[in-house]
């Protein structure tokens, strides 16, 4: 017979379910421990008494792994649920005495991790209260953590068209054609697209934004690509070309250094640079909490500065 309510929550306590969380999140009793500055035995204990309290197993050992079970993955949702509204009363706490204060979880498509740490910077010091987490993934990563709507805001360019998607471009992403510095390219006086895009192509995976762009590119100019080689980062594809592997078109943000130093040479080709623009992203069905609110006011009062700074980084 199902417990009563009052006699459930009677016999959980907060610290129980934060010991679960820890344990469901990183799918270990001892870095559960670590995390908390707990025992291994503690945590085991804590565990134990939730599941008498619920008379159901939360976790299993399968050899050596631990797996949650059904009734734990039912736990998850209700410990995630009970999570969020904590911190959604503290950031409304936070508001009522005029601070923004609480969490902020950034997504970052891998091209933005060039752009992020400039936008943080300025505003924490605005907003110390503030604790920001980032995490940096693909395309595909970032699109369905869009879907699954954990995380407050992701920052990316390419916004997929008929999604019910909040979106606000702050800055333009310019993607140029790029080859190691002696290249027999570089001897031509001119060098089209068509012979560049022949000249040993390297590329991001399917389905990444830069990857992306320049198909789009393509589809409009009705040309083909056919890459050589395919690599799952901007470094990756940097690299390949700094080795003498091909050409790439690649964020000028990602190669600043090398263009300065010369060893990547930006080949002058027409439609080239391709221009996109990076977007804060949400879903719109999404209530913005007061740090997202913050956040995105932040970004787009700033705009033009952050145009100005990225120029001068450019330049230089």
């Amino acid at each position: 017979m199902p417990l009563s309510i009052q006699k459930l929550a009677n016999r959980l306590t907060f610290r129980q379910l934060q010991v679960f969380k820890a344990v469901y999140d990183l799918k270990s009793y001892s870095k559960a421990g670590e995390l908390l500055g707990l025992t291994q035995p503690a945590i085991s204990s804590q565990v134990r008494h939730l599941e008498q309290a619920l008379d159901m197993p939360m976790f299993e050992y399968i050899g050596r792994k631990l797996y949650c079970t059904a009734a734990g993955e039912e736990m998850a949702a209700c410990v995630r649920a009970v999570f969020g509204e904590l911190a959604n009363m503290q950031n409304r706490l936070a508001a009522l005495e005029g601070r923004v204060a609480g969490d902020l979880r950034l997504v970052a498509v891998s091209t933005a991790q060039y752009v992020v740490p400039y936008l943080l910077g300025p505003f924490l010091q605005l907003n110390p209260q503030v604790n920001i987490s980032v995490a940096v993934v693909n395309r595909a990563t970032a699109l369905e953590r869009l879907n699954e709507n954990n995380d407050d805001l992701v920052i990316m360019g390419m916004v997929p068209q008929g999604r019910p998607l909040t979106s606000l471009p702050f800055l333009d992403n310019e993607l140029v054609p790029v080859a190691v510095a002696g290249h027999p390219l570089l001897k031509q006086n001119t060098v089209t697209a068509e012979e560049f895009l022949n000249s040993k192509l390297l590329t991001r995976e399917p389905g990444s934004g830069s990857r992306l762009a320049l198909e789009v590119y393509c589809q409009q100019h009705h040309l083909k690509i056919n890459p050589i080689m395919e690599l799952g980062s901007n470094d990756a594809v940097k690299h390949a070309v700094l080795a003498g592997l091909g050409i790439a078109v690649l964020p000028k943000l990602s190669i600043l250094s090398e263009l300065a130093l010369g060893s990547l040479i930006a080949l002058d080709i027409s439609g080239f640079p391709l221009r996109r623009s990076w977007c804060v992203v949400y879903p719109q069905g999404r209530y913005p909490t007061p740090v997202m609110k913050a956040f995105v006011d932040y970004v787009q009062e700033n705009i033009a500065q952050f145009e100005q700074l990225f120029r001068r980084l450019a330049a230089n």
